[in-house]
């Protein structure tokens, strides 16, 4: 691997538990992602200089994680493995994947938590909490499950709306900040 290529999958290392899975997985998910061809097991084995066996538990979780796709050449007993999809499509699934994993095991607690009348002040002001949590992951999840119908284009554009639509907000809350 070149510096920078290497400086890159290092990188994806240290970010792979910021994104819900270990440094290894990590390094492997971006070898994949910036390889222009697909890779064998022992391809990236060698070129990340890790064993075989950590190789193959990484495939298992990246094809849990619906990040990689098995290729077959005619003649080639050998798997590739490959990105599964644009960066798009696997930036999606992550945050799908996320969202099972963390987010609806928050959303269904708060809403068992919000069943029941508080018993005692403490616990009307942490239902008030909770209910402000929910609210908020609820208004994520909803905004999150728009997102493939939008595609990166369309998210981009809302994005700078965003930026104008805050400055817009800011502009207007110094005003009647200053007309009080």
């Amino acid at each position: 691997m070149t510096p920078k290529i290497q400086s890159f999958v290092m990188h994806c290392g240290e970010m792979g538990s910021r994104w819900g899975f270990n440094r290894t997985i990590g390094q492997m998910c971006g070898l994949l992602v910036i390889s222009e061809q697909p890779l064998t097991a022992n391809e990236i084995s060698d070129r990340l200089n890790i064993s075989r066996g950590n190789v193959s538990m990484g495939i298992k979780e990246l094809q849990s994680w619906r990040l990689i796709q098995v290729q077959h050449r005619p003649g080639d007993r050998k798997e590739y493995y490959s990105p599964a999809g644009s960066i798009w499509d696997m930036a999606l699934r992550v945050f799908e994947e996320r969202r099972k994993r963390e987010v609806d095991p928050t959303l269904s607690l708060l809403r068992d938590n919000m069943l029941d009348a508080p018993a005692n002040s403490e616990e009307a002001y942490a239902q008030a909490k909770m209910h402000e949590i929910h609210d908020l992951l609820d208004a994520l999840t909803h905004f999150a499950s728009e997102l493939p119908k939008m595609g990166p284009e369309r998210l981009h554009s809302l994005m700078k709306l965003g930026a104008g639509v805050g400055k817009v907000l800011d502009m207007k809350d110094k005003f009647l900040k200053a007309n009080k």
